[in-house]
C-alpha cells in the first residue's frame, strides 16, 4: 500500500509539474475567427493544456521570459480546425455495403486509431463521431483512449449507432432474407426507439444520431423517403434531451428535414433537398445544418472508381443536383453552418473550398469550423477561438486562408491540450521548437 501511495505521488508530482511548464508561441499572425481580424507578431502563452493570454509578443516574452519557445513567425495561426460529421472506424476508402461485415470491431478499432491520426495532421483537434454500425461502439473506445492519452487523436465527441428502421438506411443488414443477421439499432416503432436511444445512452453516446431519411450508400432506402416517424423522432428528442444528449438527424429529403426540425433536433445533416419552408423551420427553432457538400461531389465525380454498386452511384449522381439550390437556401435563411466532411480524412481541405463554391466566404467557412462547431458541440467557451481560457488548440498555416481558403490545405503545425503534435516545418529543415 505504501508502494502504491508513493506512485501515485509521483504521478500527481509529475502533473502538477506539467501543468506548471509554460509554453510561448510567437506567431506572425493571430486570427480572431468572430471577426476576420489579424493581429500580427502576437505571443500566445500555454501551460496546463490552456491559453493562458495572447498579447504582442515582446510584452509576452517580458511577462514569461523562461517560457519554452516556438517560433511561428513564418506563420499564421488559428485554432484548431472541428470536423462535426465524421466516422472514424474502418477502412473510410472501401463504400461496398458488404464493408461492415466483413470487419471486426476490433479491426475497425485498429483502422480508427489511424484514421485519427489523419485528422490531426489536417489540423482537426476535435470531432464529432457521426454513428457507427459497430454494436460492439468502437468509437467510444477511441474516445476514452484518446482523453486517457492511450492513442493520439483529435478530442472525440461521439454518437452511438445509427438509430433506424428495418430497411432503412441505417440497417447494414444487406443479407438475403434466410440468412440471419441481429441488428440492435434497428426500431419500428417509437417505443423500440426509446430502447435503441436508451442502449445507446447506456454505453456512453455523446449524440444520438437518427436516419430520418433514406440515404445514399446502402442498396435499398429511396432518399426522399421519410423512414423515421414523426413519433420516432419525437420520442427519440424526449428520451435524449432529458439525459441531457443532444440529437443529429440524418435527412436528405424534404418532408424528412422538416420532421426532424418540427421534433426539436439539434443539427441536421445534408439536408441535400432543403426547400423554403424548411430552411425557414430550421432558423426559426435555431438548428443547425452540416451540409457535407464535398462527399456528394466526390460521390458523384468519382462513383465507377469508389467501387460504389450501381444503384448508390446512381442515387448519388441524382440528388447531386438538388445541393446547390438547398445549400442556397439555407444561407439566404440564415441557417447556422458547421463544418462535416462524412468521408476519409484526406479530403478534409475540400470541403473548405466546397463551403466557397457553395456560396461562402473564406472566413464563413473558417468559422464552420472553429466558433459553429464549438457552439454546436455545446464548447464554444473551450474551444474554436484563440483566446484566454480555451484549450491550446491551434494551428499554423503560410499564407491568409480568409483570402484564399486553400491555404487551409497546407498546414505546417498542430498543437492539441498544449502539446506540439504534428510540425512539418521540420521535414523541410526548418526550424521547430526550442
Amino acid at each position: 500500500m505504501r508502494i502504491a501511495t508513493g506512485v501515485l505521488a509521483c504521478i500527481w508530482s509529475a502533473a502538477a509539474l506539467g501543468a506548471d511548464k509554460q509554453t510561448l508561441i510567437r506567431a506572425g499572425r493571430v486570427l480572431d475567427v468572430n471577426t476576420g481580424a489579424w493581429s500580427s507578431d502576437q505571443g500566445i502563452l500555454v501551460a496546463g493544456g490552456r491559453i493562458q493570454s495572447v498579447a504582442p509578443f515582446a510584452a509576452a516574452r517580458a511577462a514569461a521570459p523562461s517560457a519554452t519557445l516556438v517560433d511561428l513567425a513564418d506563420s499564421a495561426v488559428l485554432p484548431g480546425l472541428i470536423d462535426c460529421h465524421a466516422h472514424l472506424l474502418g477502412n473510410l476508402k472501401d463504400f461496398s455495403p458488404t464493408a461492415p461485415l466483413r470487419m471486426s470491431s476490433a479491426e475497425a478499432v485498429v483502422w480508427g486509431v489511424r484514421n485519427l491520426r489523419e485528422w490531426l495532421d489536417h489540423g482537426f483537434t476535435a470531432v464529432r463521431d457521426a454513428g457507427e454500425v459497430d454494436s460492439a461502439y468502437g468509437q467510444f473506445a477511441l474516445r476514452d483512449g484518446v482523453t486517457r492519452g492511450f492513442i493520439e487523436g483529435p478530442r472525440i465527441f461521439a454518437a452511438g449507432s445509427f438509430v433506424s428502421l428495418t430497411g432503412g438506411h441505417g440497417d447494414a443488414n444487406v443479407l438475403a432474407a434466410d440468412q440471419r443477421l441481429d441488428r440492435p439499432n434497428l426500431a419500428d416503432t417509437p417505443d423500440a426507439v426509446a430502447t435503441v436511444v436508451r442502449r445507446d445512452l447506456k454505453y456512453g453516446a455523446d449524440w444520438i444520431k437518427l436516419m430520418g431519411t433514406g440515404g445514399i450508400l446502402d442498396p435499398f432506402s429511396d432518399y426522399t423517403v421519410q423512414e423515421l416517424s414523426d413519433e420516432q423522432l419525437a420520442m427519440a428528442v424526449a428520451v435524449a434531451h432529458r439525459a441531457g444528449r443532444r440529437v443529429m438527424v440524418h435527412a436528405e429529403g424534404t418532408t424528412g428535414i422538416k420532421a426532424a426540425a418540427r421534433a426539436g433536433v439539434d443539427s441536421i445533416e445534408h439536408g441535400t433537398m432543403l426547400d423554403d419552408e424548411g430552411a425557414a423551420l430550421m432558423q426559426r427553432k435555431g438548428i443547425w445544418l452540416v451540409p457535407t457538400l464535398y462527399t456528394f461531389q466526390y460521390g458523384a465525380a468519382q462513383g465507377e472508381k469508389l467501387g460504389l454498386e450501381p444503384v448508390m452511384l446512381a442515387k448519388v449522381r441524382r440528388i447531386i443536383s438538388a445541393q446547390g439550390p438547398a445549400f442556397r437556401r439555407a444561407l439566404a435563411h440564415r441557417v447556422r453552418i458547421a463544418f462535416g466532411l462524412d468521408n476519409t480524412p484526406d479530403l478534409l481541405p475540400r470541403e473548405f473550398d466546397a463551403l466557397v463554391r457553395g456560396g461562402l466566404t473564406p472566413l464563413q467557412a473558417i468559422q464552420t469550423a472553429t466558433v459553429n462547431a464549438a457552439e454546436l458541440l455545446g464548447q464554444k467557451d473551450a474551444l474554436g477561438s484563440v483566446e484566454k481560457g480555451r484549450y491550446a488548440d491551434l494551428v499554423a498555416v503560410t499564407g491568409d486562408p480568409t483570402a484564399d481558403v486553400s491555404v487551409l490545405a497546407r498546414v505546417v503545425w498542430v498543437m492539441k491540450d498544449g502539446v506540439v503534435v504534428r510540425d512539418f516545418r521540420q521535414r523541410s529543415g526548418s526550424v521547430g521548437a526550442r
